[in-house]
């Protein structure tokens, strides 16, 4: 079923729109990504992206320079400091199974299996918006990705448990990867529940890849928060589930969802290719 979105008073653009999920998740047909687009049509998608947290489109035939052409009609582009490209040419970064698979062992110790649900650059005082992720060589069968709907996950918590996250920061601490890289950034702390500048929604908004701790409260209470939020997060009718194939490309707002990729193809070198969008430092977010 296809939706029409209005761009403004005087102009309505038509996408092919098909919603996955209540609340999560949606396909956007018909449009060859490659190619310049419209004012329109780029502030109709980004509507998409606002309403359903992440968007999905098949068939297309994306290079690096076109993949981060598109990327940048919706906001500068932040290179991430781990990325292999030179930033000069490219802000693309790789989402490597080779890499990932090289720091598995010092992460479990930190996350366990099953566990890592997380946002992009919430390690930074002012995280990036959105991303675009594009598939560029996958397993046959197996690699999908997991995406949640942050505000139904907070939606969902009994009221008491709301009460306790008011005014509660959680940390994230992306320390050791970053030296590793010869970057350095201090621990900062993000509310546990925040504000979506933009929908005006509650977002709970944990990174479990980041050595997670609430402030403010003992750690065994913090554990049993970050436990109670994990199980939300886990919950099947909070998520939207995306099977990868060539040609595909997912864009979402990292500032609504929290996602998880599934690690499930043995040891097949799956690789992604990843474009940040960065978001604007409001002075309330500093």
């Amino acid at each position: 079923m296809s939706e029409a979105l209005a761009v403004s008073a005087s102009s309505t653009v038509d996408l092919d729109i098909r919603p996955l999920q209540p609340t999560i998740g949606a396909e956007i047909g018909g449009i060859d990504l490659s190619r310049p687009i419209s004012d329109a049509v780029r502030d109709a998608i980004r509507a998409a992206v606002l309403k359903h947290k992440v968007v999905f489109f098949r068939d297309q035939t994306l290079d690096n320079a076109s993949q981060a052409a598109f990327a940048q009609r919706f906001g500068p582009l932040y290179t991430h400091p781990s990325s292999k490209h030179d930033p000069k040419i490219t802000p693309l970064h790789q989402i490597s199974a080779v890499e990932a698979a090289k720091y598995e062992k010092e992460r479990a110790r930190d996350v366990k299996a099953g566990d890592a649900y997380h946002s992009d650059t919430s390690w930074r005082l002012v995280p990036t918006w959105g991303a675009v992720l594009r598939a560029v060589t996958l397993p046959e069968t197996g690699g999908d990705t997991i995406w949640v709907d942050a505000n139904l996950a907070y939606e969902g918590l009994p009221d008491d448990l709301k009460a306790r996250l008011e005014g509660l920061h959680v940390t994230h601490d992306f320390r050791s990867a970053l030296t590793a890289k010869g970057h350095d950034y201090p621990i900062v702390a993000h509310p546990v529940v925040r504000t979506h500048r933009e929908t005006g929604q509650n977002i709970l908004w944990i990174n479990y890849t980041q050595k997670p701790q609430i402030l403010g409260v003992e750690l065994s209470e913090s554990r049993e928060i970050l436990d109670e939020v994990l199980r939300q997060y886990k919950r099947p009718e909070f998520q939207v589930r995306f099977s990868w194939k060539p040609g595909s490309v997912a864009f979402w707002d990292n500032r609504a969802a929290v996602h998880y990729a599934v690690r499930n193809y043995g040891d097949f070198p799956r690789l992604l290719e990843r474009v940040l969008i960065a978001d604007e430092p409001l002075y309330a977010d500093l």
